[in-house]
């Protein structure tokens, strides 16, 4: 069974893992290059030349970093919809599930080798991908500091894995309900991707309790700051922050901004009109604060695991679904 289940796969698993070969090849040489520069570019900042030396790395491999993320943000429902979908619905549709289990082995036995040995392989190349990423990412995720932000957090660490598993089976079930290869992998691709939208708005942000805190807006924090409701707004327009912290995931979003008794400012109450220079200086020197909701970088991996066991337990729901159908339903 697995004989016959490697040679109905081998075409899309060698393209896939040649594919995954080239990426590998490029990822190892010029992640090699960058972490040589990042430890150049530390050296330099012993020498004064910190800034230009970051921020000349940035440049360089800004785009190999958001094409490596991007990539690993589609693998997983891209092979789960043209590896998952037609699995059991090719077999539906050219009627040969009749001979295979008219023969001595079980469609229990059948389903399992299937999901295991093609899911497997699936969770394999994600994972060796995110591996690859991951390595290849740390020195500009060390520079930005934002490794836990909902786009970065999806192509880090071991989530891939519990990604790769679950769109592998979601696409298995689609096939074997839907029983047609093209509404199969038009149906993966869009629940996995509406899955993975809410994931971030509607679920991680309440696998724990954010931490609450109030930072001060001093002169650091209003250049790191996304200040709305400066001069150009007017003088009665609400003075409101979106402020980062670094290592950190801010759940709070765009926050009033406050004065030492509590009430929400605005322009008026800070300075009056002038330059922005100008204006920057006084909300720095006027004693305000920003209410901040955050997950602190230290629960990061805590969020990993917490989210990779739910697309396991998600993708365990979805293979009983798979077996439940098959044994009690399918004629």
């Amino acid at each position: 069974m697995i004989w016959l289940t490697w040679r109905q796969s081998r075409a899309q698993i060698t393209a896939v893992l040649a594919a995954l070969a080239v990426v590998a090849i490029y990822l190892a040489t010029t992640g090699t290059q960058l972490h040589n520069a990042y430890h150049n570019a530390l050296t330099a900042c012993g020498n004064g030349g910190c800034g230009s030396s970051i921020s000349q790395l940035t440049d360089q491999y800004k785009l190999p970093y958001y094409l490596a993320g991007g990539l690993l943000l589609l693998l997983p429902g891209v092979i789960g919809a043209f590896w998952g979908a037609p699995l059991i619905a090719r077999e539906l549709e050219t009627g040969t599930h009749r001979l295979v289990w008219n023969q001595s082995i079980t469609r229990a036995r059948w389903l399992t080798v299937k999901l295991l040995f093609v899911g497997l392989a699936t969770v394999a190349a994600n994972g060796l991908l995110s591996l690859l990423v991951s390595w290849w990412s740390v020195p500009l995720d060390q520079i930005n500091q934002n490794r836990f932000t909902p786009l970065l957090f999806d192509v880090r660490g071991v989530v891939p894995l519990g990604y790769a598993a679950f769109a592998f089976t979601l696409g298995a079930c689609a096939g074997l309900f839907i029983r047609r290869s093209l509404p199969a992998v038009a149906a993966t691709l869009l629940v996995f991707a509406a899955v993975q939208f809410l994931m971030p708005l509607a679920v991680r942000p309440h696998l724990e309790a954010p931490v609450r805190t109030d930072i001060a807006l001093n002169a650091e924090a209003v250049n790191s700051a996304n200040l709305l409701g400066t001069t150009g707004k007017g003088p009665d327009a609400p003075l409101v922050a979106n402020l980062t912290v670094p290592n950190a995931w801010v759940v709070s979003g765009t926050t009033p901004v406050l004065n030492s008794a509590g009430h929400q400012v605005n322009n008026k109450d800070i300075c009056a009109s002038g330059s922005q220079s100008r204006w920057s200086s006084c909300v720095a020197s006027a004693g305000l604060k920003v209410p901040v909701s955050y997950q602190p970088g230290d629960r990061y991996w805590t969020f990993q695991w917490y989210e990779t066991a739910i697309y396991l337990a998600l993708s365990a729901g979805l293979a009983w679904l798979c077996s439940w159908r098959l044994l009690r339903r399918l004629a």
